[in-house]
Order: structure tokens, then sequence, then C-alpha cells
């Protein structure tokens, strides 16, 4: 799975042999670019990374620790966003992306800070995946009120 998405870098037409892993990979890889955004990889995101990937896709915890160490190394060897975005918007529903954006807001916000850096990749990556403002406010808005409710 990794090497897969190493060669959407790197070979031409490698997008003809997604796997539905690949889009897991690439939203894992988001998560983790949106957690390193201000610089600050904190152990609450982390946490909330492996949260997610194990909600998300009913994983155990080894499967979401390994599917997060893969998402890591992608991450700090990926050259730009958009692949990724890409990916994640051709392989999941508009409907389903709005959660995809939940799950980033969960992520940014884990630490209980809003950071500049990671609004504005925010920002990028809702508009990449075609989410509209509106839906993000109201993903935000959520996610917010269930970090209050805990």
């Amino acid at each position: 799975m990794f090497q897969a998405l190493i060669d959407l870098f790197t070979v031409p037409d490698a997008r003809a042999d997604l796997q539905p892993e690949d889009a897991r990979a690439a939203l894992a890889t988001l998560l983790v670019r949106i957690a390193r955004a201000d610089d600050r990889y904190d152990p609450a995101e982390h946490q909330m990374i492996l949260d997610v990937l194990q909600d998300r896709y009913q994983l155990g915890l080894e499967a979401a620790q390994e599917l997060k160490a893969d998402a890591e190394r992608l991450e700090s060897q990926a050259p730009d966003t958009v692949r990724f975005t890409k990916i994640v918007k051709d392989a999941v529903p508009y409907e389903d992306r709005i959660s995809v954006v939940e799950a980033l807001w969960r992520v940014a916000m884990a630490d209980g800070q809003r950071d500049h850096e990671e609004d504005g990749f925010l920002r990028l990556v809702v508009n990449l995946l075609g989410v509209n403002d509106r839906d993000s406010g109201l993903a935000r808005q959520r996610v917010i009120a269930a970090l209050d409710n805990s």
C-alpha cells in the first residue's frame, strides 16, 4: 500500500490502479499532515489520528498504528497535498467527504488549540475535497460541540 501511494508521485497513470486502501492511506496522510501543519505533532493529535482511523475503518489498535506509521512516512516524503485530496475526492462520495472534514477538524482541535497554520491548511484541503464552506463550517461546529461535551 505504501509503495502504491509513492508510485502515484512517480509513475505515470498509476492512478488507474487505485485500490480502496489507497483512499484510506491518503486520508491517513492528510490527518498526519494537518497534525504537523503547526510544526507541533502533539501526543493528543497522535491519539486522535488513531481514534479516527479505528472509528472510520473499524480497525484494531495494531492495524491503526501501522496505517498511521505508513502515513507518517508518506507525509514526510510527499511533495504536495493535492494528490491526496484528489484520491479521497475520487473515492469518497460528497456526503462522506463531510465526515472526512470532521475527522480533519478532530485532529486539528485535538490539542485544544486553533492554530492559523492548521486553519489555513484545512481551508485548502476542504476546497480541494470539493466541500463547500457551509458544510465545512457545520462540520467544525459539530466537532467543537462534541469536544465541549466530552
